[in-house]
């Protein structure tokens, strides 16, 4: 394969054929780093030498009715998860704050654990907290709530939402073995409602839950299709007393580069984040997510583990020669 005049096509014709997207993501290991240049061309064709840093807060944690396998806050999995209410509008508003002043954060989301907003009291602080990160920040303001209907999506807009996250976290084929307490419709609903909205949508996956290698494409189709802004791609890590970590096989490095490259490929002018799992998974060859195709990460700790120092985030993006880009 000609991986440079792969990516020609791809930057001309705004991506590629679900054929070459399966051969990409199945590229020999000896191939690999005609394929990462590849994929570097067409991310600075599209981002330059810039990347995003998006922040994010477990806002609310545990005690989720879903039953998704790799998930911690599961309700149905007996994990050691922290369990607490919605946070305050004061402890939400430092978390972004802090993000942005000593992370280098250009985007930030409160997350929340369950199906959706149970209280139009929560709706309430979260909505206050987002007027008040609009007002004091330069923060883009992003949630992840869940499923929500469509005056939801609109109280929150009007409260200074501009982004809604909402994986749809793996392929279509492969979503009833990963959940079986709501479905993929549901996903797309809430996705689609957001852009209606005139929201950014911001929706990826979570990879190495057993998909092969074709359904981690398919996802990047369905996802092409609905036009999201942003794709973060997370690894598995996995989490004791969930169902995911059993008989759990880990990516290799290179696998997840092929993956990441394949996506720059499949969604060449689209922001692609590496986020949860990504130290664990890529050890010492995180810096060639970049390469990859890459110009998204995740700064800060997730949602449950713990990430690498911001320092060491922002050295390993100069050393790169990238810049902190805006949202």
């Amino acid at each position: 394969m000609n991986y440079q005049e792969l990516a020609e096509r791809a930057i001309a014709e705004n991506g590629v054929s679900q054929a070459d997207a399966i051969e990409l993501i199945n590229t020999p290991n000896s191939e690999l780093l005609s394929l990462l240049t590849a994929a570097e061309k067409i991310r600075r064709h599209f981002k330059g030498n810039k990347v995003k840093l998006c922040g994010i807060v477990n806002a609310k944690s545990g005690r989720c009715s879903e039953d998704c396998s790799f998930c911690a806050q599961s309700a149905h999995h007996k994990t050691d998860c922290r369990v607490y209410p919605l946070m305050s509008k004061a402890e939400l508003v430092t978390a972004a704050k802090t993000a942005e002043k000593h992370m280098s954060a250009t985007c930030f989301s409160f997350v929340t654990s369950g199906k959706t907003v149970h209280s139009d009291s929560e709706l309430r602080t979260l909505g206050s907290a987002l007027t008040t990160v609009a007002r004091e920040t330069d923060l883009n303001r992003c949630v992840s709530l869940g499923t929500l209907n469509h005056e939801q999506i609109n109280d929150l807009k009007q409260s200074g939402l501009k982004r809604l996250h909402h994986n749809l976290e793996t392929a279509e084929s492969f979503f009833p073995q990963m959940c079986t307490t709501h479905s993929y419709a549901e996903r797309l609903k809430t996705i689609r409602l957001a852009k209606e909205a005139g929201l950014e949508t911001c929706s990826g996956g979570i990879f190495g839950l057993g998909e092969t290698p074709e359904q981690r494409i398919e996802l990047a189709f369905t996802l092409k299709e609905l036009d999201v802004v942003s794709v973060p791609i997370n690894i598995l890590n996995p989490v004791k007393g969930t169902p995911a970590a059993k008989n759990y096989k880990p990516m290799t490095p290179f696998e997840v580069l092929k993956l990441v490259a394949a996506y720059r490929f499949c969604l060449p002018d689209k922001d692609i984040g590496v986020f949860g799992g990504r130290e664990k998974a890529l050890g010492t060859l995180q810096p060639l997510m970049f390469i990859a195709g890459a110009n998204v990460t995740l700064v800060g700790d997730y949602l449950t583990t713990k990430g690498q120092s911001p320092e060491q985030d922002l050295k390993m993006i100069s050393d790169l020669g990238l810049e902190i880009g805006q949202s």
